[in-house]
């Protein structure tokens, strides 16, 4: 065989294992990191009610106790897309690009607050003026200290003003709050419904402002590689959401399983409305972005277009 056939017949090969690799990988399933946290309820309503399977796509959930596992997983290409917040998402692209928000999940509305500011019962702080000197516990360079500090400025505090005090495990926070051990904590739900259940008062909330939300992110490059994946990831899920919203109760068990809802709370913690198709504005995620920088947890600006593409979500 002349050397001009072995070169065409090799060519074919290699266009027929080319396509191979991009059929298994198109077909591959896509594995979402997840929290047990409320936001996460329209992933296990896709599964439950087979939206992923009816757009041809197989979705692998992988549960994380953490956010910090999350995230070192989804850097190791562990996952190929998570439930994650806007400071995170900035704090995974700021040194180069690595994820796009593609859909907003859940934020703070009138009827229920993302992340709420909470005293303690033993505390006689009544407003916000009398924050100042106290002992504030949270989670420090996370939405929650983000969303704090946005509601102490909204009410004239400055960060300095107030002691803040890191304790990551939300259920231990909870805790010392109603123990009185701290003045008050940045508290997400359901735990803050839980904390008021044993005495504590909001004293602010995000429900006006709707500082706190969540977003879904994929990997730059499997959004690149496997852009349809992420359509029909977000056409399920929309469906998803519209299912929740219709009938909210008929998927309180769901909730209250995978969001690991607390024993007092399954019965009467409010199944949340979802937010339909779309992303989080400019002026929030500039927002953000500007606190971090502040912070220095930014060494430079990052625009919209770094952070977000709206380009995924399914057309009206």
């Amino acid at each position: 065989m002349s050397s001009l056939r072995w070169i065409a017949v090799l060519g074919l090969v290699l266009a027929v294992l080319s396509g191979s690799c991009a059929a298994q990988s198109s077909s591959a399933p896509l594995k979402v990191g997840l929290l047990p946290i409320i936001e996460t309820l329209p992933v296990w309503v896709a599964l439950q009610e087979g939206y992923f399977q009816a757009e041809g796509l197989t979705v692998e959930p992988v549960m994380f106790s953490s956010a910090m596992e999350r995230d070192v997983a989804l850097q190791a290409r562990q996952i190929d897309g998570e439930l994650n917040d806007l400071v995170s998402t900035a704090l995974l692209d700021k040194d180069g690009p690595t994820v796009k928000v593609v859909r907003q999940t859940f934020k703070a509305n009138p009827d229920l607050a993302m992340i709420s500011l909470l005293v303690s019962p033993k505390s006689d702080i009544r407003s916000a003026a009398d924050l100042k000197g106290k002992q504030i516990a949270l989670s420090h360079n996370s939405v929650i200290e983000y969303v704090v500090d946005e509601l102490l400025a909204s009410n004239g505090i400055q960060p300095g003003d107030v002691e803040k005090t890191e304790v990551s495990k939300i259920p231990v926070r909870m805790e010392m709050l109603v123990q009185g051990q701290v003045a008050a904590a940045g508290m997400p739900e359901p735990l803050s419904t839980l904390a008021q259940k044993q005495g504590a008062r909001v004293l602010l909330d995000d429900r006006k402002d709707g500082f706190g939300q969540s977003v879904w992110v994929f990997r730059q490059d499997v959004l690149k590689d496997r852009p349809d994946a992420a359509k029909r990831f977000l056409a399920a899920y929309e469906k998803a959401v519209a299912a929740i919203n219709a009938n909210p109760e008929k998927y309180r068990s769901l909730l209250a399983d995978k969001a690991n809802l607390p024993e007092p709370l399954k019965d009467s913690f409010t199944v949340p409305k979802m937010p339909t198709a779309g992303v989080p504005t400019p002026a929030e995620v500039d927002r953000v972005v500007k606190w971090m920088l502040d912070k220095g947890m930014l060494s430079r600006p990052l625009s919209y277009a770094d952070l977000v593409d709206g380009g995924y979500l399914p057309s009206k």
